[in-house]
């Protein structure tokens, strides 16, 4: 977690809207992806320009050491310590806006109160049982903020790139039954501390997950 987020945007997102709207204004349109965001697409993430939250462009993913793939998320509690992560985590932070990120969950885990299910027995969850997809927000709220960081690694042709990774931390009991982490969580009035404050980027890597609510995904 997380490996999956969205970054939707209709009537009731007008901030999601206006993130995506001043990108495609500053970089263009389609400088970022919309809707359901995968490792290695390109999203909006949120830095301090000139002490104002700015919205730019960067690639979700640390490149691994031996280019076989991305590093997505960083564990929290030890991401100080680690090489890969302590300058960005200290220089660049960022925050990664979003209307919610997926887990993916048994039907048993979904549905507790049924007793059968296809490819099951004795009421227990076969591990060829279909997963089912769910979307996780913050209740009573459009939009949620994830905690990350920026580094900048060189793409295909050699040219430096910037990418991004979200950061995790153990996860509040509406959520473990389907995964044991979730993402750092900022609220709204956080994220100008998350920034550009020190400290309170230190207490905020020790933090415990919150509760969320979730929904089946369409």
């Amino acid at each position: 977690m997380c490996g999956r987020y969205t970054t939707l945007t209709d009537a009731n997102t007008i901030e999601m809207n206006d993130i995506i709207a001043e990108i495609n204004r500053k970089f263009g349109y389609g400088a970022i992806s919309a809707g359901e965001i995968y490792p290695t697409n390109i999203a909006p993430v949120l830095t301090l320009e000139d002490n104002r939250l700015t919205p730019m462009p960067v690639m979700w993913g640390f490149p691994k050491w031996d280019k076989k793939g991305v590093i997505i998320n960083a564990r929290s509690e030890t991401a100080l310590s680690k090489p890969l992560f302590s300058k960005p985590l200290l220089m660049r932070r960022c925050v990664i806006p979003s209307t919610g990120f997926y887990e993916w969950g048994l039907r048993h885990d979904v549905e507790p109160q049924l007793s059968m299910f296809p490819n099951e027995s004795e009421g227990k969850p076969s591990p060829k049982a279909p997963k089912i997809k769910l979307l996780f927000n913050a209740p009573g709220e459009s939009m949620l903020y994830m905690a990350g960081m920026i580094n900048t690694a060189t793409d295909a042709s050699g040219k430096p790139r910037d990418v991004f990774c979200i950061l995790t931390t153990a996860a509040k009991h509406t959520i473990t039954r389907f995964h044991d982490r979730m993402p750092v969580i900022l609220s709204s009035h956080e994220l100008d501390d998350w920034l550009s404050n020190d400290a309170f980027m230190r207490e905020a890597l020790t933090r415990e997950g919150i509760d969320l609510i979730w929904q089946v995904a369409a």
